[in-house]
């Protein structure tokens, strides 16, 4: 069942013709508390990692219990108590999968519920199924994508990674590495709201140094 939203009424409103990135920031994250504000789909993938650069948060396993309603990633954390409409979300992340050509990453945002949400899905080589932004609304995950590109270039380095979303244009816009230019872009209204979340498909990986900036939204 997906929830009643109200706008929360943040700064005396105006919010959503700021610019994007001029949001405020309603979370931080660099777990280096550990990872209480996040809740695994299945709590046996993910563990805090000490790194001689710091503690990340490790989905170090690849095969998930979570078994989704429809087919979408199941190797994803969400974002405890934090619920946004216009989103600016950056992170670092690190594939730690051998290389392949579906090797991926994904955020998740606009998360109702386990049937409906967005999510970006960053793949070594693009096709209808891969690199790619999605859409979850009741059904097995849709391409919404009007443009990406030919794959993303994983390797096993730590990459940049930021998802922009703007509620009343419908507009998702993708960035990874360049923050300047969009690697991926698309359009929907339908979801207003939501948690975010990340993980893979269905690979492995590390993140950290997680920011979200956006208007926040109270459910009833």
């Amino acid at each position: 069942m997906r929830f009643q939203c109200v706008l929360s009424l943040l700064l005396g409103g105006g919010l959503a013709a700021r610019a994007a990135d001029d949001l405020p920031v309603v979370y931080e994250e660099n777990f280096e508390k550990g990872a209480d504000h996040w809740q695994p789909l299945d709590e046996k993938q993910w563990q805090i990692k000490k790194t001689d650069k710091g503690q990340v948060y490790s989905q170090h396993v690849k095969a998930s219990a979570y078994k989704p309603p429809h087919r979408s990633p199941t190797n994803v954390a969400l974002l405890k108590d934090v619920t946004v409409g216009d989103l600016v979300l950056t992170a670092k992340v690190q594939s730690t999968h051998p290389d392949y050509g579906h090797r991926d990453a994904v955020v998740v945002f606009g998360y109702q519920d386990p049937a409906h949400f967005y999510y970006v899905h960053l793949g070594k080589q693009a096709d209808d199924h891969a690199n790619q932004i999605f859409i979850v609304n009741g059904e097995a995950r849709k391409k919404i994508s009007l443009t990406s590109t030919s794959g993303t270039n994983w390797d096993d380095n730590w990459h940049n990674v930021k998802v922009v979303r703007k509620v009343e244009s419908g507009a998702i816009e993708i960035f990874y590495d360049d923050m300047t230019k969009p690697v991926m872009t698309a359009k929907d209204e339908t979801f207003k709201w939501g948690r975010i979340g990340i993980g893979t498909f269905d690979d492995t990986s590390d993140w950290d140094d997680i920011v979200v900036r956006g208007v926040k939204v109270e459910r009833k």
